[in-house]
């Protein structure tokens, strides 16, 4: 599996639908997406997921009127449940021997809407196949439950997950560490699984990773701190940031260890929501970050401006989209170039 940031063919989108993602506040939802679609087509093509020709033609229309060029994107009549393509949408990996009759193909692992909470999934779960079958690239099924927001990888064989998410039973419980570990191995190249413990305050994944530490080179990890000692966060991000500072590459090179600060906690009916600027999203020229309207939005886009020297670091105010439990990186999924 290529690291984030190495060259894209495109980004995939599912058109958002699902007013029950944001209960009460689904209305700017839509315009929040064209947006991001605005900024990914600066820098790649977007494959956009829809049920059918007249939803293509409504989602085309919303585009235009935000300055998307047609040519910039590509329709998918893939109907799904709901708008979380880095979780139920396919996760490539590529051939080293890029001159192979299939030098690229689809991971199809199982979706089961983050141990069940939110049926139905099926139409979510079947878009990797969907996909396969359109593109006509080899598809292979690992037999296990894996969200692509629960995995993070440099490209050169280390991979970051935690332990709150992967070992939950929710997810695969006739699977040992030891056999999660293997699979992982097994079907996306890697040689070093680095574990982290909880994820943060109101992410209902059980704690992807993509909220809270990323891999932005193949020696250098972002993570998020909580600075009041008060915040439910403080001591499980302490925790995260420990074990990282302890741990090396696929190489036995200790981490580069870059910290991101955390927004002001956020909430909706009473609510703690998963904000996070870790959830940001590496595109071909660009890295779409969500900001929140804090005091901590700017340093935390210096940051990763200074991380991404050769791309344009763009923030997005994210408030609406969160109520969703998810934020931009939660909302793509790279197809590599090859």
């Amino acid at each position: 599996m290529p690291a984030e940031w190495e060259p894209h063919e495109a980004t995939w989108l599912s058109w958002p639908h699902n007013e029950q993602t944001w209960p009460g506040a689904f209305e700017p939802i839509p315009d929040l997406f064209a947006q991001i679609t605005a900024v990914l087509t600066e820098s790649e093509l977007v494959r956009i997921n829809v049920a059918d020709a007249e939803r293509a033609e409504d989602v085309s229309q919303l585009l235009k009127r935000g300055g998307v060029h047609p040519d910039a994107v590509r329709f998918h009549f893939n109907p799904t449940n709901d708008a979380w393509v880095r979780d139920h949408g396919p996760i490539y990996i590529v051939r080293e021997d890029t001159a192979a009759d299939s030098p690229r193909a689809i991971l199809d692992w199982h979706y089961n809407a983050w141990g069940g909470k939110y049926p139905p999934y099926d139409l979510d779960n079947a878009v990797p196949s969907r996909i396969a079958e359109e593109s006509g690239e080899p598809r292979f099924e690992p037999g296990m439950v894996l969200e692509g927001g629960s995995i993070d990888v440099n490209g050169r064989g280390a991979l970051l997950t935690t332990e709150s998410c992967l070992l939950n039973p929710n997810r695969n419980p006739d699977l040992s560490r030891d056999q999660i570990e293997q699979a992982l191995k097994d079907n996306l190249g890697v040689t070093h699984i680095l574990w982290l413990g909880d994820g943060i305050a109101g992410d209902d994944t059980d704690g992807h990773v993509d909220d809270l530490t990323r891999f932005v080179s193949p020696d250098t990890v972002v993570t998020v701190v909580e600075e009041d000692p008060q915040d439910e966060n403080y001591q499980p991000l302490q925790e995260n940031l420990a074990r990282l500072k302890s741990m090396t590459d696929q190489d036995g090179k200790p981490l580069r260890v870059v910290t991101l600060p955390m927004p002001r906690a956020i909430y909706f009916d009473d609510r703690r929501l998963p904000a996070s600027y870790a959830n940001f999203y590496i595109a071909n020229r660009r890295v779409l970050v969500p900001v929140f309207g804090d005091k901590h939005d700017q340093p935390a886009l210096e940051t990763l401006q200074t991380l991404f020297p050769d791309r344009l670091v763009v923030g997005i105010d994210c408030t609406p989209l969160v109520w969703g439990l998810g934020a931009i990186h939660c909302a793509t999924q790279q197809q590599p170039a090859v």
